[in-house]
């Protein structure tokens, strides 16, 4: 596809990331292509953020996102981009560096490739919410994070919640590439909420947090929390515990057409919802969010085909066991010079 309007996401604290930006921009003006600065972290009249819809308008309607920064930077470009069906190329500048695609040093060759079209996409499920109440940030959040349900604040009161009194619920104006987290306020108080799959109870859990991802997510928090790693080609949500309170502590991975709800307990402290990391409002006892697939598609710019495995063993670290090591050293690619049976046709192999 050939660029015609590029909107630039630049994480100021990365090493390199102002060099990079300034490539960007150098490339934009050599090819006549507008490139107007998109500052996701602002809050431009000091109220409330404004919609990723109403960013994207901001900065023109790029057809392309160029995040340049770490996995944060580009979360945060994915949700602008996904507003207006743009694509994302995100330029590492961070330390991990899981989704990021091009080091800083080839900005340049990643904006010809996307130009004349010999780039790939690769789109990936993302979530969305409904809620039983629109999400809020209330002025005493920060009263609530240093003394949560403790002493200095009254138990809150149970609001309205269920289904023959809020129906479906508001849907909210939410993406996330990553995950939506629900965590405890009270350090002395777990979190108590009911968690139901399409509809139905599956257990009501006593925990940290509970965190609903998608295969792109699987590799941050829910990771962390001893989730799977999902294969970011899977469309699926996984629903991961934190710490929770009960013999069953495991992952669930559901199909992408199951949505899971989470319901705060009458008795339950309040509780925060985030978003790729961000906080998005606090629910009270009765409230419920209901997490799903969401419409939008994250479509992000690769050069050449993802080795995402072996991206999880080099970010991760892997080491290979020393005892199989002394038994002999395997290959790292197995592909014969022989053309693929058909019967393997339809399978991805190694480049």
């Amino acid at each position: 596809m050939a660029i015609r309007r590029i909107g630039l996401v630049v994480n100021h604290g990365k090493s390199g990331a102002l060099e990079a930006a300034d490539v960007v921009r150098a490339w934009a003006r050599e090819h006549g292509v507008p490139c107007t600065d998109v500052d996701v972290w602002a809050d431009p009249d000091g109220s409330a953020a404004i919609t990723d819809r109403q960013e994207a308008a901001g900065a023109g309607d790029p057809d392309l996102i160029v995040t340049i920064g770490g996995d944060g930077t580009l979360l945060r470009g994915v949700r602008v981009a996904a507003a207006v069906d743009a694509l994302v190329l995100g330029v590492d500048a961070g330390r991990v560096g899981f989704l990021t695609e091009v080091g800083v040093e080839d900005v340049r060759s990643a904006l010809d490739a996307v130009h004349v079209g010999v780039a790939e996409v690769e789109e990936r499920l993302t979530l969305t919410m409904r809620a039983s109440r629109p999400l809020e940030i209330p002025a005493e959040m920060e009263v609530l994070l240093k003394y949560g349900r403790g002493p200095a604040l009254p138990p809150p009161a149970v609001r309205r919640g269920l289904a023959d009194e809020v129906g479906w619920g508001v849907p909210l104006d939410i993406i996330a590439e990553n995950d939506v987290v629900v965590e405890k306020l009270a350090r002395d108080r777990q979190a108590s909420v009911a968690i139901y799959v399409s509809g139905r109870l599956f257990a009501s859990y006593s925990a940290d947090a509970v965190i609903v991802s998608t295969p792109t997510g699987s590799t941050a928090y829910s990771f962390s929390a001893g989730g799977p790693v999902l294969s970011p080609q899977l469309d699926a949500l996984v629903f991961t515990p934190v710490a929770a309170h009960m013999v069953f502590n495991r992952s669930l991975v559901l199909a992408a057409d199951e949505a899971v709800s989470v319901r705060v307990l009458e008795r339950s402290g309040r509780v925060a919802v985030s978003v790729d990391g961000q906080l998005r409002g606090v629910l009270d006892p009765g409230d419920w969010i209901r997490v799903y697939a969401g419409p939008k598609r994250a479509r992000l710019v690769r050069l050449k085909p993802t080795d995402f495995l072996g991206r999880v063993r080099d970010r991760l670290g892997l080491i290979d066991a020393t005892a199989a090591l002394a038994d002999g050293q395997p290959p790292v690619i197995y592909r014969p010079d022989d053309p693929v049976p058909p019967d393997m046709a339809h399978l991805r192999q190694p480049r």
